[in-house]
């Protein structure tokens, strides 16, 4: 890389983040970590040049990786700490994951689609990210094998917050969720769950796809 290079680069990752802080997004740790994981390697084929524009793309299986400012957001509205093990539901291009991977201790992921799995570990043992695991399954009923979790993040739309992911939550956890029907604005919700029940935040409205039970048509 010449020295032209070197400054565009910085240039581009110093406009990625006043992008994040003018969308709100102020916690330095979830910033840190936005500019540690590069999005480029998590979008290939036609729209790999467009990795640094804050707008959602399509990847394999029908689905999409959401735009940055989105993924800090839901980040940090998730208030992670370095001790803690989170879910997340829908691996996508795995991007989401590896942002959490340097908040965590440790980050499951779960994905009805097996190729988007296989190609997000492809680029978790690239990039040395080692406390994520990442699963082929049906993620709508979480993991109950690794229960319960300090943190649950659930990147496509359900109705409702899912009984079996709230069911995996620590007391005193949190979780973010879209919430809405898949074919109109949804709202992205924070639950916290107490030792008395859920506490809501209506956080933003968003577009996900939605969450469905099974596993998926590979494509």
């Amino acid at each position: 890389m010449n020295e032209e290079e070197d400054i565009s680069a910085a240039e581009r990752k110093m406009q990625f983040l006043y992008a994040l802080r003018s969308k709100g997004v102020t916690d330095a740790r979830v910033l840190n970590a936005m500019e540690q994981i590069d999005r480029g390697p998590f979008i290939r084929g036609l729209f790999a040049a467009r990795a640094y524009e804050d707008m959602p793309l399509p990847i394999a299986c029908g689905q999409t990786i959401s735009q940055p400012s989105v993924v800090a957001l839901m980040t940090q509205a998730l208030e992670v700490s370095p001790r803690d093990k989170v879910l997340e539901v829908g691996t996508g291009s795995g991007y989401q994951a590896a942002i959490l991977s340097r908040l965590a201790r440790r980050v499951y992921t779960i994905d009805r689609h097996r190729r988007l799995v296989h190609e997000a570990r492809e680029i978790f043992e690239a990039l040395d990210l080692t406390n994520i695991t990442a699963i082929v399954g049906d993620g709508s009923f979480g993991l109950p094998e690794q229960a319960p979790f300090d943190r649950i993040i659930v990147t496509a739309a359900a109705e409702d917050p899912p009984g079996p992911l709230v069911a995996q939550l620590k007391i005193g956890g949190i979780m973010v969720v879209p919430v809405g029907q898949s074919d109109a604005v949804q709202h992205l919700i924070r639950v916290r769950k107490t030792e008395t029940g859920l506490e809501y935040d209506e956080l933003r409205k968003v577009r996900f796809v939605p969450l469905l039970e099974g596993m998926g048509k590979d494509g």
